[in-house]
């Protein structure tokens, strides 16, 4: 056991070894098509107006000078094929973007760099047991915290809504700043500690809920691994902002990935506009 232990600490100091750790870029965004899934939404600008075009195109190549080997997208990765069909048609000229994020900064960006696919690498199948054993809501309303409860959604709404204000007056480029610098990252990660409270030592749908998101983001970092976990391979996981501290802390906590820091690689701040 120690023979094996000495030669663990051989491999982790290893000269070289450093360089060889696969790098890893999270890149954080609002969902640009507004699908209205989160308990509070951020009502996004229309990305397809030709200033923000730009501003998307100019981020791209931003993000191409990092020179990534693979780009990782939120699109489930039991259908890579459905995604490798959409990315075959845009190269071919045959296929339009729409305003998701994955079409946007995703295709754009492997398309730019010529890269064969782009990775779908999230997971969206259902959690072990029924509806009811993840549906806090519910729980909040049926055992006299309704008030709670709307307070809560009342303060997440009050913060999205000042991140649309945000965007509405900056370029795109700040919107990424914005949505992966460290208070943010934090502001994003701390609501999850609030909803793992609701419920009761007997049955706590909350913690439950919050369970099976840290598990989605566990399957995701193990997709990650997957595909741009070898020596020298550099990833760009593009992904909703809700997801960057998780998915940020599994990289890090784990030792398999190298953070690249997404601030490095981006202009300096424009002034608001409004």
């Amino acid at each position: 056991m120690r023979r094996w232990m000495i030669a663990a600490a051989g491999v982790l100091v290893a000269p070289g070894a450093r360089a060889q750790t696969p790098e890893l870029m999270v890149v954080g965004l609002p969902h640009l098509a507004n699908p209205e899934r989160d308990i509070a939404n951020t009502k996004v600008e229309d990305v397809l107006t030709p200033a923000r075009q730009r501003e998307i195109v100019a981020l791209v190549e931003r993000l191409a000078a990092f020179r990534p080997t693979h780009v990782a997208v939120e699109w489930a990765a039991s259908d890579q094929a459905g995604l490798d069909r959409r990315y075959a048609a845009y190269r071919a000229g045959h296929y339009t973007l729409t305003t998701n994020e994955v079409d946007q900064i995703g295709l754009r960006l492997a398309a730019r760099l010529g890269l064969r696919r782009v990775d779908a690498v999230d997971w969206l199948k259902e959690n072990p047991g029924s509806d009811a054993d993840y549906d806090f809501v519910g729980w909040m309303k049926g055992h006299g915290r309704a008030a709670e409860w709307a307070a809560y959604q009342a303060a997440a709404q009050r913060e999205a809504d000042a991140d649309g204000a945000f965007e509405r007056c900056h370029v795109f480029a700040d919107w990424v700043r914005h949505y992966n610098d460290q208070a943010t990252l934090a502001a994003f990660a701390r609501p999850y500690y609030q909803i793992a409270t609701f419920g009761d030592d007997e049955r706590n749908p909350g913690a439950a809920w919050v369970g099976g998101w840290y598990a989605r983001n566990l399957r995701i970092y193990a997709n990650l691994l997957r595909v741009g976990g070898a020596a020298g391979d550099r990833t760009v996981a593009i992904f909703g902002a809700g997801h960057g501290p998780l998915l940020r802390d599994d990289a890090r906590l784990s030792g398999r990935f190298r953070l690249v820091e997404l601030s490095d690689y981006l202009p300096a701040p424009s002034p608001a506009t409004c």
